[in-house]
């Protein structure tokens, strides 16, 4: 094994010889590096690993933070490399344009998606606010069509919250990505509703595409007994992930999920469910049970690789197969985005409208 990997480095050398030697094209030592740093990545097929150039960097550590300039959509690149949306970010310009869950982006401006990785597709969406990005997009069943979208600066919306006409102490909280500051957002919001005669919680995590993995631990914290909240298995070891404070809110709780809920978002219904704490309601999730980690490099580019994969507390690995929910109620392509654009509007909503039935006393 060792001949084998010195064989393969020596070929490394004698390709990085022969273009600085024989190609036309000129390439200095670094572009070439760069060039040879990602293909190693790119040689994984993992498309939730990517090198990210200093520029993509800056744009993740912004989206972990809570703001960055776009359109606000989520995307993954499905089973066959298909540039699919996860889920659009709420009162955004993709939501606005009825862009919804399982939508696949063609083309960005002029750049077929089939060429382009994760990473290279969200930098071209992302863009100073007031630019347009047309989008090509297909959904199963239609024919393409083009959107253009006017970027914005999206803050991305963490948690709202609210009690509900006619359902006295019953409040919508809707969580709709996990940021640092998730958490306190929703510890500051439930201290309000306790304070207010809090009775039973619908907790929405419908096209929540995930984030930021301490921020699903304090989220279900709230909702789930001291103890493991998710089991993390990386290469050679594992490791329990418990609850992190003791400030459980222990009501009637149903949480709402979708296609579009993913992630941070699974590891908290996963939970909510696997402890009996509450009720699913809605559609089956995404089902990305994976762990990124992002490791810096020097000259201000890193490297994401899938380091780990989750389990939750029942055990249950839910990579590509999803958190079934108790109650399963789906929507059409046009009533989930009357619901999630209204919401919460119990009218035109089935789901909400399921949940609310299951809490009434």
């Amino acid at each position: 094994m060792v001949v084998t990997n010195l064989d393969g480095l020596g070929r490394a050398v004698q390709v990085l010889a022969l273009i600085k030697s024989q190609s036309l094209a000129d390439a200095d030592m670094a572009t070439l590096i760069e060039g040879a740093t990602a293909g190693m990545v790119q040689a994984l097929e993992d498309p939730y690993s990517a090198y990210l150039k200093p520029e993509l960097y800056q744009d993740l550590q912004g989206n972990i933070k809570g703001t960055y300039g776009g359109v606000g959509l989520l995307i993954t690149m499905d089973s066959e490399q298909r540039l699919t949306v996860v889920s659009p970010f709420k009162g955004t310009p993709a939501q606005r344009a009825g862009i919804i869950s399982g939508d696949q982006i063609l083309r960005i401006d002029d750049r077929d998606t089939s060429e382009l990785d994760l990473e290279e597709a969200a930098a071209l969406m992302q863009g100073e606010p007031g630019t347009e990005v047309v989008l090509l997009l297909y959904r199963q069943g239609q024919p393409t069509w083009e959107v253009t979208l006017v970027r914005e600066v999206i803050e991305i919306p963490t948690v709202e919250g609210q009690f509900l006409d006619g359902y006295p102490g019953i409040a919508y909280i809707a969580v709709t990505n996990f940021t640092d500051h998730t958490g306190a957002e929703l510890g500051q919001l439930l201290t309000e509703l306790k304070q207010e005669g809090l009775k039973g919680i619908v907790l929405d995590l419908r096209n929540n595409p995930g984030g930021s993995l301490p921020a699903a631990l304090e989220v279900a914290s709230f909702f789930v007994p001291e103890g493991p909240v998710v089991y993390i298995e990386a290469k050679g070891s594992s490791e329990t992930l418990r609850t992190v404070h003791p400030h459980r809110v222990e009501l009637p709780l149903v949480v709402l999920v979708n296609g579009g809920s993913a992630s941070a978002s699974e590891i908290v219904a996963g939970a909510i469910k696997d402890t009996g704490s509450g009720q699913l309601v809605g559609e089956t999730t995404f089902g990305k049970g994976l762990v990124q980690t992002v490791f810096p490099l020097t000259g201000g580019a890193a490297v994401k690789l899938t380091t780990a994969k989750y389990l939750t507390p029942g055990r249950h690995d839910i990579h590509e197969v999803g958190i079934v929910p108790d109650v399963e109620i789906k929507l059409t392509p046009e009533e989930q985005h009357e619901a999630l654009v209204h919401a919460p509007a119990v009218d035109r909503d089935p789901q909400l409208a399921k949940a609310l039935e299951l809490l009434r006393p």
